[in-house]
């Protein structure tokens, strides 16, 4: 069984006024090389109360989606620092932000970053989430059960094999075009991300990754190429029988009204993979964490309160 949780748009969210965002500890961000060869870069967000090092409560562990970073999750992960007191490390998955790039992006190899990650920096215990690619990301590394895991939350994302919006082949074409013409200015990247997509959050999203040369022209961080080519690897989910692995820790399953990633019938699947379970719908599209923040935290915070 699964238990739903609705939370309206105009639902009053409580905030704890005595500690503000400033009081959170961020260091520089740091890279870990891993013994894959591969390096990741990440934040380290500290909890208010934090003294020298990390706090020795349970850590979170924050996974951007596909053409993210660990700055999307920056505000998020100072909340969630914050409000739990506990230590957030907001990472770069390979291929995206400053970590390493690699001809090799399915879900298997990013899992397993993700592990030699958490194993590298003695973690235990964690509190995986991840939106989208992040999503799938640490749902696989909880059904690997290579690394100890308390809980799990996956936002707008589903263990199956399902297809990606054509959206995301279009973000390719458009920057794709924009590294062609070799544009010296953001808004002239702007003016082409227009004709592929309509929003100017998700540009503004995409173009976070636009840095510019010595030359003075701008080009993506990101390996477009890698990443264009492994579109269809973001589809799959490698992890196939639910009797061969399965999570049995507490799972929050966050998921946008608007979109259909982890629609009605993806459930029961959902269900015997992580057989505890419960679902918490907010109303807004598959960007969940961006669109609406505060529902977003609330959630988490409900959830992880009272769990170490």
């Amino acid at each position: 069984m699964f238990a739903t949780r609705v939370l309206p748009r105009n639902q009053q969210l409580f905030t704890r006024p005595a500690r503000t965002l400033r009081h959170t500890a961020l260091r520089p961000f740091s890279t870990t090389e891993l013994p894959n060869g591969i390096k990741l870069a990440y934040d380290l967000h500290e909890p208010p109360d934090a003294k020298e090092g990390s706090s020795r409560n349970a850590p979170i562990i924050f996974m951007h989606g596909l053409f993210g970073s660990k700055k999307n999750n920056r505000s998020m992960s100072k909340v969630f620092a914050r409000d739990l007191n506990r230590p957030v490390y907001a990472i770069d998955l390979r291929n995206h932000g400053d970590s390493s790039h690699d001809a090799r992006h399915d879900y298997t190899a990013l899992a397993e970053d993700v592990e030699l990650f958490l194993q590298h920096h003695g973690l235990k215990n964690s509190t995986l989430i991840g939106h989208s690619m992040g999503a799938k990301t640490a749902m696989v590394v909880a059904l690997r059960q290579r690394v100890p895991i308390a809980n799990l939350i996956p936002v707008d994302n589903a263990p199956v094999d399902a297809a990606l919006k054509s959206d995301f082949g279009k973000y390719v074409q458009g920057m794709r075009r924009i590294e062609e013409a070799g544009v010296k200015r953001q808004s002239e990247a702007d003016d082409i991300l227009k004709e592929y997509e309509e929003s100017l959050p998700i540009r503004q999203f995409l173009l976070t990754n636009l840095v510019r040369t010595p030359e003075g022209t701008h080009k993506f961080r990101i390996p477009i190429k890698y990443l264009a080519n492994s579109l269809n690897n973001m589809a799959d989910f490698p992890c196939k029988d639910p009797d061969e692995a399965r999570f049995g820790g507490p799972t929050l399953v966050v998921r946008g009204t608007k979109s259909h990633y982890v629609a009605d019938e993806m459930l029961p699947i959902v269900g015997r993979f992580f057989p505890k379970f419960e679902v918490v719908d907010i109303e807004s599209g598959h960007w969940v964490t961006t669109e609406k923040p505060e529902e977003f935290r609330k959630a988490v915070v409900e959830f992880l309160q009272d769990r170490e």
